[in-house]
């Protein structure tokens, strides 16, 4: 009897299923693996920084809230610069161009974007999640976008994850303030 090519291959691949499914089983039958009773590394927390997440609710209790990385980024966008914002930006500009008239690419232009409507740049065909959210681009409200764009507008094109750090999102916000003719004002 005479095996095609793919025959042989297909046999090779059911072969070498088989091979790593018993080695499976054999190895969950010989090692009885016990989960750690404590963390192997401790992760020191700072003690402050639990006391600024909880806010006091109607009833006086404390609860968790979302706000305090805005706010972080917020308090220390009076003493942001624009230039480290300008470095930290670099990773927008694969998408976005900030001169003033400059064409949309992957995004829409962001000259003079802190106040400006939202989904309202010129020639950009902006996502439906976008065009829902209404009112202007404050501070806060990029503050919340940078921070993490699909969270803050579900259904978003924008494919970037987001930045983590407080510091780099408040000197993203004070260089694109910078991009204006009249910069607003700080908040």
């Amino acid at each position: 009897m005479k095996f095609s090519w793919y025959e042989k291959i297909a046999f090779g691949l059911l072969v070498a299923a088989w091979v790593a499914w018993g080695s499976d089983q054999i190895g969950s039958m010989l090692v009885h693996a016990k989960g750690l009773e404590k963390p192997a590394y401790a992760v020191a927390a700072d003690e402050g920084a639990a006391e600024k997440t909880a806010a006091p609710a109607a009833g006086g209790a404390a609860q968790k809230t979302a706000a305090p990385a805005a706010a972080n980024a917020m308090t220390m966008l009076a003493s942001a610069a624009p230039k480290k914002g300008a470095k930290v930006f670099k990773k927008c500009k694969a998408c976005h161009t900030t001169n003033k008239g400059g064409k949309n690419t992957v995004g829409p232009n962001l000259w003079d974007v802190v106040g400006r409507a939202k989904a309202a740049g010129a020639g950009f065909a902006y996502s439906g999640a976008l065009k829902g959210l209404g009112g202007d681009w404050s501070f806060a409200d990029l503050d919340a976008f940078l921070t993490k764009p699909k969270a803050y507008a579900k259904g978003t094109k924008m494919s970037f994850v987001g930045l983590k750090k407080a510091g780099d999102r408040a000197a993203v916000l004070a260089y694109l303030r910078s991009l204006s003719d009249s910069p607003k004002p700080l908040p």
